[in-house]
């Protein structure tokens, strides 16, 4: 699992529109006019002032235009649906008891267990038929951990066994200029694999489907899609994939050669796309060839930390899921926040809404990697507000509201303490305390999720 948010918050080049990030020039055009006016020195340049006026109008309404284009590209043709879904990695091996497994069936859309729980993958099906399982395996590494006396446990968190690889096929193995393979930082016994050798590939997939098929799991959750070359140990990329496109091409090569087989096997695949964000194009194809992606850390990297608007910001990550719900692939968003923590709640939440249609889900993380017990649950994922059938849509720069048959969600997603923008409703709303409101007023990297009668 991907335990950093690289480039968190607000940071980052603003140099370029991308993206959503096109809303942020609106209002700055639109007060073209009054400039222009007020700027007007004499009568004799009337003439000149008024052709600069009505250029200015018709730059507001083009820039107004595009904005409402930007939207509607990553979110079209599909019903937005106001009943949050919420998933659940039980990663870590913790004792699991039989009312909790019953609870957390009937709770969640998705779960993934390790391969060894097959127990617990009966016992929540019991519960809940209509539950989806999927199967932990890592893409990129294999563990030496799991290999014993020459001998590789039967299940594996990984698709290849240590002891097979190092005996038989070295050349899967990553390696560094001195020839050396690669351990990831930070955790011990996690070598890893060259994922574009097309025999690893091979095996993985063999391995992998035959694994999950023998214990009955609906798909299978691939761990560590990665795309900078240096992840997992900082500044030196391997031999064979130097720079960062030679890496993803790799991956590419990978989900693309497995895709079908996986699709044969009626299993369903979402990996891990932590941090894709930040390479342009990336999300979409790697998630070309899968049913899903992960997004591990999503919009909040902790209770302090939002991500706001810039290129790679905010609007990347929404527009991600926007463009999962499009094509019909699952995306699970997990935001970092503590119990208790408002604020960060309301700002992923809306934002997740904004997006969402029938196929995401959304968890909330406290501390990482923190994949034991199920993570807290606020009563706001209990909430129905109904359905949309049109997209978000800009209401003030980086501010964005949607319209459900039941409610209404609004996110600021400017950066942190900016200057809260005031936004009229159409009606009388309940808030999340349950006052009645006719207006909200959102600072930066806030949101809101507000109530109201069913139409």
């Amino acid at each position: 699992m991907t335990s950093f948010p690289t480039g968190s918050g607000g940071g980052g080049s603003r140099k370029r529109l991308r993206g959503l990030g096109v809303l942020g020039v609106v209002a700055a055009l639109l007060v073209a006019p009054t400039a222009a006016v007020g700027a007007v020195p004499h009568e004799a340049d009337h003439s000149d002032a008024l052709q600069a006026v009505q250029d200015a109008v018709q730059a507001g309404q083009d820039a107004v235009q595009a904005a409402q284009d930007v939207v509607a590209s990553v979110q079209s043709g599909y019903v937005g649906v106001g009943d949050a879904e919420s998933f659940w990695l039980h990663l870590n091996s913790t004792p699991a008891l039989d009312v909790m497994l019953a609870a957390e069936a009937k709770r969640h859309k998705y779960i993934v267990l390790n391969a060894w729980e097959g127990d617990l993958l009966k016992k929540l099906k019991a519960s809940n038929p209509k539950v989806q399982v999927f199967v932990y395996k890592d893409l990129s590494s294999t563990r030496s951990y799991a290999c014993r006396n020459g001998v590789d446990d039967k299940y594996l968190p990984a698709g290849v066994g240590y002891c097979v690889a190092d005996k038989n096929h070295p050349e899967w193995f990553l390696r560094k200029s001195d020839g050396k393979r690669f351990e990831y930082d930070g955790y011990r016994g996690h070598w890893q694999m060259d994922i574009g050798n097309t025999a690893y590939q091979d095996a993985w997939a063999t391995n992998v489907i035959a694994d999950a098929k023998e214990t009955g799991f609906d798909g299978v959750f691939m761990d560590n899609a990665l795309f900078p070359c240096d992840a997992y140990h900082p500044k030196v990329c391997p031999e064979k994939y130097p720079t960062n496109e030679a890496f993803q091409a790799a991956y590419t090569s990978m989900l693309a050669n497995m895709k079908g087989r996986f699709a044969e096997a009626g299993l369903t695949t979402v990996a891990n796309l932590s941090n894709a964000r930040l390479y342009d194009g990336a999300w979409d194809a790697y998630t070309e060839h899968l049913d899903g992606g992960f997004d591990e850390w999503w919009l909040v990297f902790g209770n302090n930390n939002l991500l706001a608007e810039y290129d790679r910001g905010w609007s990347r990550q929404v527009a991600q899921l926007a463009s999962n719900e499009e094509r019909g692939k699952i995306t699970w968003v997990q935001p970092h926040f503590g119990q208790g923590q408002d604020g960060p709640l309301r700002y992923a939440m809306a934002s997740y809404y904004l997006a969402v249609g029938n196929k995401a889900a959304i968890a909330e993380m406290e501390q990482t990697d923190g994949y034991g017990d199920p993570t807290a649950r606020h009563p706001m994922y209990d909430w129905d507000i109904g359905t949309a059938a049109e997209p978000y849509r800009p209401v003030a720069p980086n501010v964005f509201r949607r319209d459900f048959t039941c409610g209404t969600v609004i996110v600021n997603a400017n950066p942190s303490k900016s200057a809260a923008v005031k936004v009229e409703l159409d009606e009388a709303h309940l808030d999340e305390r349950g006052w009645r409101v006719s207006t909200v007023s959102l600072p930066g990297t806030s949101g809101t999720i507000l109530r109201k009668s069913c139409k």
